[in-house]
């Protein structure tokens, strides 16, 4: 069975969507198997073409029970679902339906203060501070900030996802064969936190990009079977099943 990840939040603009599509790319750089999942009604669906992961359309409260059930029944999959901001009700449905739940937010006071009230609201989820400061000073005052209004929370905050410009190449609606070199290493960062939080096996072997057809293949020994997951079009979208290895990779917090 498949686990599912939230990326919710009552604020708009903290980074769901960005940090949406860098987990399933970085699960697919680490040899995990991803759809991410758009719901957001104010956005259009992307392209998988090139990209290490499916797409899945959900806008449409038919279409979310569909995609959820359907990648709940894929064995070593990962379903990533970007939860759109200011959608209250929306939130309470995915917390619902989450193994793991995660709460972007950016280094303003205003994002703290609504993420305090998301950490409250939802017990079971972790903060991501987003677009983090790369410069010095910015980051230590950023640093301070967190620690001073987050501090009873510490245990539920994942490390920073640094600023990085080019992870807006993640969102174009279609990406370019290859990515920056930064990126990918930012992507894996950020997905190694997840895998250790769900305790999953990681293979060393990373996920091919989409292709137009995708195909059945043998890693190695080790077959990997075709599966699809259903857009809210109806339009089948192809993908293969990683097989799971037993090597998980463990580290704490701040590491």
């Amino acid at each position: 069975m498949a686990d599912i990840i939230c990326v919710i939040g009552n604020k708009g603009g903290t980074g769901k969507t960005t940090l949406s599509h860098m987990l399933c790319q970085g699960l697919g750089l680490l040899g995990q198997r991803s759809v991410c999942v758009l719901t957001d009604t104010d956005r259009e669906p992307l392209d998988p073409l090139n990209r290490r992961y499916l797409t899945a359309d959900a806008r449409t409260h038919e279409a979310l029970g569909k995609v959820m059930d359907k990648i709940r029944s894929l064995d070593a999959w990962l379903g990533v679902v970007d939860g759109g901001g200011n959608r209250t009700e929306m939130d309470h449905r995915l917390y619902g339906l989450a193994d793991l739940v995660l709460l972007p937010f950016r280094d303003s006071h205003e994002d703290i203060r609504t993420v305090i009230r998301d950490l409250e609201r939802f017990p079971r989820a972790y903060a991501v501070p987003m677009q983090w400061p790369t410069n010095a000073w910015q980051r230590e005052t950023a640093n301070r900030t967190l620690n001073e209004f987050l501090a009873p929370y510490q245990d539920r905050i994942l490390d920073p996802v640094a600023a990085l410009s080019a992870s807006k190449v993640l969102l174009q609606k279609q990406i370019p064969p290859g990515l920056p070199t930064a990126l990918g290493n930012a992507c894996r960062n950020v997905s190694y936190q997840v895998i250790d939080l769900l305790q999953l096996d990681v293979s060393g072997e990373p996920v091919s990009p989409t292709r137009r057809q995708a195909t059945t293949a043998v890693a190695g020994q080790a077959e990997v079977a075709s599966v699809k997951a259903v857009n809210a079009g109806g339009q089948v979208l192809s993908g293969m099943r990683a097989p799971r290895f037993p090597a998980p990779i463990r580290f704490g917090y701040g590491a």
